[in-house]
C-alpha cells in the first residue's frame, strides 16, 4: 500500500485538461520535493467542494476567510503544473476535521479503504502490489483557510463547463442537444 501524506501541501487544486464537454478532471499536491496528480470525476469534486464548505461552516467560520478577502488567500488561477502524469484514479473520498490541529484532512483512494482483505489470494505479492488490486492513497492536511480557498476553486471551475439547457437541465454542446423534453427535438 503506497500512502502519499502533504501535512501540509505547499499547494492542492483541482484542474481540468480538455475542452468543455470533454475535460478529464484532476487532483493535484505539490510540496517541495513530490507531486501527485490523480483523476477525479467532476460529480467527485463538485460534492466534495460543498462538503469542505458545510465542515468550515459549522466548525471554523472564523478561521475560514474566503480567498481574497482580509485574511483570506490569494486565489490561486494557476493552472495544473507540468508535466503531469496520472498516478492513479480517484475511487472513494473522505472528509475529516482535526479537531486538535483545527484543520481539513481530505483522503483520496484508489480502493474502498474498509474493504478488508481476507488474505486468500494464492498470490500474497499481488494484493500488496500497488495498482494492482488497488492500493493507492493520498492524504491532505489543509488549514481552514486553504481549504476555503480549495472549495472555491473547485466550485468555480466545475460551474464553468457547459451551460444547461434552459428545458431538460442537461448539458447543451455547441451544436446544440437531443432535448427529452422537447420530444428528441434537437435544441
Amino acid at each position: 500500500m503506497t500512502l502519499q501524506d502533504f501535512d501540509p501541501a505547499e499547494r492542492f487544486v483541482v484542474g481540468t485538461v480538455g475542452p468543455v464537454g470533454q475535460r478529464a478532471f484532476y487532483l493535484q499536491a505539490v510540496d517541495s520535493m513530490r507531486l501527485v496528480t490523480v483523476a477525479v470525476e467532476k460529480e467527485q469534486m463538485s460534492i466534495l467542494a460543498d462538503r469542505v464548505n458545510d465542515v468550515l461552516d459549522q466548525l471554523a467560520p472564523a478561521e475560514a476567510a474566503e480567498p481574497g478577502t482580509p485574511g483570506g488567500l490569494v486565489e490561486d488561477t494557476d493552472p495544473l503544473q507540468t508535466p503531469f502524469d496520472e498516478d492513479w484514479h480517484v475511487q472513494t473520498l473522505s472528509l475529516a476535521w482535526d479537531e486538535t490541529r483545527s484543520m481539513v484532512v481530505i483522503e483520496c483512494h484508489d480502493h474502498d479503504p474498509d474493504e478488508v482483505s481476507d488474505g486468500s489470494s494464492d498470490n500474497p505479492t499481488a494484493s500488496e502490489a500497488p495498482g494492482a488490486l488497488g492500493r493507492n492513497s493520498l492524504r491532505v492536511s489543509l488549514t481552514p483557510v486553504t481549504a476555503r480557498a480549495f472549495a472555491r476553486r473547485t466550485k468555480a471551475l466545475v460551474a464553468a463547463g457547459r451551460p444547461p439547457c434552459p428545458f431538460c437541465g442537461g448539458p447543451l454542446d455547441q451544436t446544440g442537444h437531443i432535448c427529452p423534453r422537447a420530444n428528441g427535438y434537437k435544441r
